[in-house]
């Protein structure tokens, strides 16, 4: 299996395939590269890099305190580690912070920012309360119930539900509780004017709760494209993968 050590403590898994310019996903806490499986035909047009943030997945249990910033390290050492110099990044949900913190702080290493279902803070209420049912299932150790809920939101199958429920719960306890409380509190909205990237935002169109931050995008990131996709709802990398997957979206 393909590691990349960040130290001697912490290694992440990553899966990479095809060739062309590098496109990597960012996958939200507890879901692992897996969420991404129907993105896998992108390899023909592109170099796919898939992989486990630290405490998720195959990747190993942090040796910190997680925060947004220290996530985006990691990615800057796993992109040095490939020989990567610039890449599409695209971050999914709360992955998406990921995305954009990494964008803000390496932006010579991002050739396009693509944000699926993205936000550059937490402030609708709804939103703040899915990360604190993500909290609280990780705090009172209910992996298992956690883990169902996001297979049957993302499933499109009974395989893809198991795959997807099994890879939940591989999630350090600890490590996932601390990753939902990062991205609770992580906020970038005043800097996002300082992007001069491509960057692109994808929403579902039935994903009414988050279209509130498609406005601080345009009041920021005026230059930034937006995409709706008809009659889909947050679920796109599983759900909308044929829309999504059109190529020219990513160039």
């Amino acid at each position: 299996m393909p590691y990349i050590s960040i130290n001697s403590r912490v290694r992440l898994y990553y899966e990479e395939k095809g060739n062309g310019t590098p496109l990597l996903f960012i996958h939200p806490p507890g879901m692992g590269h897996v969420v991404f499986c129907r993105q896998k035909p992108l390899a023909r047009d592109f170099r796919l890099i898939l992989y486990d943030m630290r405490g998720n997945g195959r990747s190993s249990p942090s040796d910190g305190p997680i925060t947004v910033p220290l996530l985006a390290d990691d990615l800057s050492v796993l992109l040095r580690s490939l020989g990567i110099g610039r890449a599409i990044i695209c971050g999914y949900s709360s992955g998406g912070s990921v995305a954009l913190d990494f964008a803000l702080r390496y932006p010579q290493h991002v050739k396009q920012l693509i944000l699926i279902g993205g936000f550059p803070e937490v402030c609708t209420p709804l939103l703040w309360g899915e990360f604190w049912l993500g909290i609280s299932a990780a705090k009172l150790r209910a992996i298992p119930l956690l883990s169902l809920a996001l297979a049957l939101g993302h499933g499109t199958n009974q395989r893809e539900r198991r795959l997807l429920r099994r890879y939940a719960q591989m999630a350090n306890k600890r490590d996932l509780e601390a990753a939902y409380r990062a991205g609770l509190v992580y906020r970038c909205t005043e800097q996002l004017s300082s992007l001069r990237l491509p960057v692109l935002l994808i929403y579902g169109a039935r994903d009414r709760y988050i279209h509130f931050y498609i406005t601080i995008f345009r009041r920021y990131v005026p230059h930034a494209g937006v995409v709706l996709i008809d009659q889909a709802r947050h679920q796109i990398p599983t759900k909308h993968s044929e829309e999504m997957n059109l190529p020219h979206l990513c160039l």
